[in-house]
Parts: C-alpha cells; sequence; structure tokens
C-alpha cells in the first residue's frame, strides 16, 4: 500500500504536449484521473481513473465524486484551460483545496479581467466588448487603430487578429466571432488597444497570496495580422524577470488568486509591462517543460503541491535556457514530406527533441482559415547556456528539418 499523497488530475491533456505533466506529478504523487478517453499512454503513472464527458459539469462533477469515494484524496488540480472552471467546482464539492470558482471565470473571461486589472491600477490595454459588427465599429472609433479583435473567452491565440484600417473590421469581426463561438462560457468579442512590443510570458507561482515569478519567456509570433506563437526561448538569468515580476504578481492578485500556477501573458510597451492576460494554468506549448530544463523547477509538481495544501519548492537547481520552435509548413497544404537530417540528430546532444504532431498526407491548414490546431506540423527543443546560444541552436537545427506540402487546388 502506499503512503504517497493521493492528487486527482483533471483533464491531462495530450500525451505531446502535456505528458511531462502527469510524469511529473507521478514522480511524487499517487494520481487519479478525470479523463474523456480511455487511459493509454497514461497508465504507467496512475493508479485509478474515471471516463467522463468533459464538457458536462454535470457529468464531471459526479464522476468526481465517484472517484473521491474510493480514495483519500488530498487534492484536485487540472493544466487544461477549458477545464479550470469545472475542476475548481468539483475541489470545493469535495471540500479540497482550490481558487473559488469565480476567481477561476474570471481568469477564463478577458472582458472580466481587464475590468479588474482596471479597477485595481494594473497596467492593461484599454478595451471594450462587442456583441455585432456595428458595436465593434464604435469600439474601433473610441479606441482608435490599429486595434486587436478576439474572443473574450479563448486561448492558443484562436480568433485573435489585428487590424490597421477600417475597411479591415468585417473580416476581422467574423474571423474572431468564429472563435467566439466554439467558447462554453462566453461568446462575445472585444475590441482592444494594440500593445506596440515584444510579447513575453511571467510563470508564476502563488502560495497563500505571495506570487513568485520563477521565468520569463520570450515569445515569437507568426506573420501579422495573426497572432499565433511559433517559438519561446527561457532563459534562467534573464535580466527582465526582475522587471516584470510587479506586473505580474499585481495582475495575479486583482484577479483574486491566492494559490496556483499562472501563466501571465503581457507586451513590453516604450519598455514598460503591460498586461494581455492570466492564465491560471501551465503554460503550453511546453512552456513548463523549458522552465525545468533551464532552472530545474518544476511546475507540474508545484501545481499538486498546492492543489494539496502544500507549499511547493520553488529552489533553482540550474541556470541554463532553453527554447521551442514551432513547424510550420511555408503554404497550407498536404503534408509530403517531415523529416530530420538523423546524423545531425544523433551526435547534437543540445537537440533534446524533436517531435512530429502529423503524419505524410495530413492536411496542414495556415490562418486566417486554419489555427495553431490544424497548421502545426511538429516542433523541436533545444538547450544552451543562455539566450543567445538557444537561438543560435533554434537556427542551426531549422537548417536540418524539412517540412513541405502540396497546396492543394
Amino acid at each position: 500500500m502506499s503512503t504517497r499523497p493521493l492528487v486527482l488530475v483533471v483533464s491531462p491533456g495530450d500525451e505531446i504536449y502535456r505528458g511531462y505533466c502527469l510524469e511529473q506529478v507521478a514522480a511524487a504523487y499517487d494520481v487519479v484521473l478525470l479523463t474523456g478517453t480511455e487511459p493509454s499512454w497514461e497508465k504507467p503513472f496512475i493508479v485509478d481513473h474515471a471516463v467522463v464527458d468533459l464538457n458536462d459539469p454535470a457529468a464531471l462533477l459526479a464522476a468526481g465524486r465517484a472517484l473521491a469515494a474510493r480514495h483519500d484524496l488530498a487534492g484536485v488540480v487540472t493544466w487544461d484551460e477549458w477545464n479550470l472552471v469545472p475542476t475548481a467546482r468539483l475541489a470545493r464539492a469535495l471540500g479540497l483545496s482550490s481558487p473559488s470558482i469565480e476567481v477561476m471565470r474570471a481568469c477564463r473571461n478577458k472582458a472580466t479581467a481587464r475590468t479588474l486589472f482596471a479597477r485595481h491600477g494594473v497596467p492593461s490595454a484599454a478595451s471594450m466588448k462587442a456583441h455585432t459588427l456595428l458595436e465593434a465599429g464604435l469600439a474601433t472609433m473610441t479606441l482608435g487603430l490599429p486595434a486587436v479583435i478576439k474572443p473574450a473567452a479563448f486561448a492558443g491565440s484562436i480568433g485573435v487578429i489585428r487590424i490597421d484600417r477600417p475597411e479591415e473590421l468585417p473580416a476581422a469581426f467574423a474571423y474572431a466571432s468564429s472563435g467566439a463561438s466554439r467558447s462554453r462560457e462566453d461568446t462575445g468579442v472585444l475590441v482592444e488597444e494594440y500593445l506596440d512590443g515584444p510579447e513575453i510570458s511571467v510563470e508564476c507561482v502563488t502560495h497563500r497570496g505571495e506570487t513568485t515569478a520563477v521565468a520569463v519567456t520570450r515569445k515569437q509570433l507568426g506573420p501579422a495580422p495573426y497572432f499565433d506563437e511559433t517559438g519561446h526561448t527561457v532563459d534562467a538569468a534573464d535580466p527582465l524577470l526582475a522587471q516584470v515580476t510587479p506586473a505580474a504578481a499585481a495582475a495575479v492578485k486583482a484577479l483574486g488568486i491566492t494559490d496556483g500556477v499562472q501563466h501571465v501573458e503581457l507586451r513590453l510597451v516604450d519598455g514598460r509591462p503591460r498586461l494581455i492576460e492570466v492564465n491560471a494554468r501551465i503554460g503550453g506549448d511546453m512552456i513548463g517543460h523549458l522552465v525545468r530544463l533551464a532552472t530545474g523547477i518544476d511546475l507540474p509538481k508545484a501545481a499538486a503541491d498546492l492543489a494539496c495544501g502544500r507549499a511547493p519548492d520553488l529552489t533553482p537547481t540550474r541556470r541554463r535556457a532553453a527554447g521551442i520552435r514551432m513547424l510550420y509548413p511555408d503554404v497550407s497544404g498536404t503534408l509530403t514530406a517531415r523529416h530530420i537530417n538523423q546524423p545531425f540528430a544523433a551526435h547534437t546532444p543540445w537537440l533534446r527533441q524533436v517531435q512530429w504532431i502529423r503524419e505524410i498526407g495530413d492536411q496542414l491548414v495556415l490562418p486566417p482559415q486554419g489555427d495553431l490546431f490544424t497548421a502545426r506540423a511538429g516542433f523541436y527543443i533545444v538547450t544552451g547556456r543562455n539566450t543567445a546560444q538557444v537561438t543560435e541552436h533554434l537556427d542551426t537545427a531549422a537548417e536540418e528539418i524539412t517540412v513541405a506540402t502540396r497546396a492543394d487546388r
């Protein structure tokens, strides 16, 4: 019989992007799982599970109660953006530690978050909600151009687009509305002031109201007017960390978060941080893995610790850098080639991972018709002494990787 605490993980995600999270939690905890499909890759890391429709809050709550009846749960955790609110509801129903449902809803809804940022004096973007094209047009007249049109409650930069001229608004509003229609919580659209400057995120851990910023992630974006993230770098010695920590911590506090892991997105405008949003979870695109490669800090374990009412260990054990680059085709179409120079891969220790997520013959669709789920062929991860060396390694590896598509007629 195991003596380790037992934690319930809600919606572990896919093995490619989120497998490391479950693996790292399972290294310290026994894990039971609430998942939408019968476990496969998850089996070595769990002791029990229940399959449930994750889109049905009542079914999720009932399945969670059934697991709690079989096991002495110490906490409930998720890193799935779409299940932050249901997980908070489940934890509260089981009498376990959790942020309030209202706080999670505020994190999920960008309009609510903007209101709270303004109330607490956190520098952010001016924003107005728009339910119709007419309202969006009036908002751009108030806020000015360029502007960003985005879903009020979605993620992954889906439906987010910049406009520079009034005639671009109808197509942009339709694009954002299409993304917003996929949200379970709010199908509205926001019109926001465009923040002109480099985009970063701050990876934070909050315990009993005190927020620690453990790393800065510098982001690379795809071609305008879209905001697809094409790469990230994390450097344990990044000088930006001290500069942006106060703004990130203020944003977390403004939303009422007292415990958990946060992925806080912002832009540096004239060198000063301006908030985009606070995601009450570990960052996507393997960012938590990059943080561990660069600093040694284990964000999935920290999330589980906090869910179980424990203080996380945030002591850095490394002082390195790591980066990821997403593999996109030049044009939409049928994937005809995807490979890496094998001798290069075999003899390059700083190339930590090359991961394909699409097969030959698959369709790859770039924005505006597609999004990150349809456009990416894979990704690769490298390490180095610092950001400069990681960038050099990313560029070097890019020359050894081929992604080719045949444009469909």
